[in-house]
């Protein structure tokens, strides 16, 4: 007997503790410091509701595809058996020269995206940060020399992932980007910075020409942008969206 009430203590012990870290992880996510704040720094996310956001085509947010589950804005993924009819949903504020850091978790297979300077032939069409999982999704494939890959501004650079620790399906990777006053603009992943250029000069204007956005007048160059986060009917996982202003 004094064994089992042994064995029930440990179990008990060991389910407060992985519920009480659970809770401490959440906490220190969603968050900003003193620091970060004096910097500037703003939310975009507060880890329990979708205020701030919207959907693309309206002023609300969507009824399906998107939910705030354990303090991360979720985008569930649809299925031939059940299906979603999610959008792409985006800031309701709008930013033009920006440092924007973010953390995401995605499913196997998951393909999505964070878009900015949209606008320039609809809604959901720009400037994007690929999401995906390179080595199960088939669009990493596409494209030209990796354009499509993680990190990758999308269809049009591939990144430099030379040192870059790409956390594996299921945990945490942490992005960033970063735009300029004078439009150069850059993509992180884990810490690195992975690609750089500047919108509008020859090289942007002879990338997209070649690219699926050739047909679009003034692709990426509106002055100002919210922030789009793609519904593509996968799971993936946001958390920690900050914003500064430069």
């Amino acid at each position: 007997m004094r064994n089992i009430n042994l064995v029930i203590v440990l179990l008990l012990v060991v389910l407060f503790g992985s519920a009480k870290n659970k809770e401490d992880n959440q906490s220190e996510q969603n968050t900003l410091s003193a620091k970060e704040k004096q910097q500037g720094w703003q939310l975009l996310f507060d880890g329990k509701t979708t205020q701030g956001w919207k959907s693309v085509d309206s002023n609300e947010f969507p009824a399906e595809g998107w939910k705030v589950v354990d303090g991360t804005l979720t985008s569930i993924a649809s299925s031939p058996d059940a299906p979603i009819k999610g959008v792409d949903i985006i800031t309701t504020n709008k930013y033009s020269a920006f440092d924007f850091q973010f953390e995401f978790n995605f499913a196997e297979g998951a393909n999505s995206g964070i878009k900015y300077f949209i606008g320039n032939g609809g809604p959901s069409i720009g400037l994007e940060y690929q999401i995906l999982d390179d080595q199960r999704n088939p669009d990493a494939k596409l494209g030209v020399v990796g354009n499509r890959c993680l990190a990758a501004l999308y269809d049009l650079i591939p990144i430099d992932n030379q040192g870059v620790i790409v956390k594996p399906v299921g945990e945490w990777n942490s992005g960033r980007i970063v735009v300029y006053p004078d439009n150069r603009v850059e993509h992180w992943l884990n810490g690195k910075k992975v690609l750089e250029y500047v919108r509008g000069s020859g090289i942007y204007k002879a990338l997209v020409a070649r690219s699926k956005y050739a047909g679009y007048v003034g692709f990426g160059m509106v002055k100002e942008t919210p922030i789009l986060l793609q519904y593509h009917g996968d799971q993936v996982r946001f958390r920690s969206l900050k914003i500064k202003k430069l």
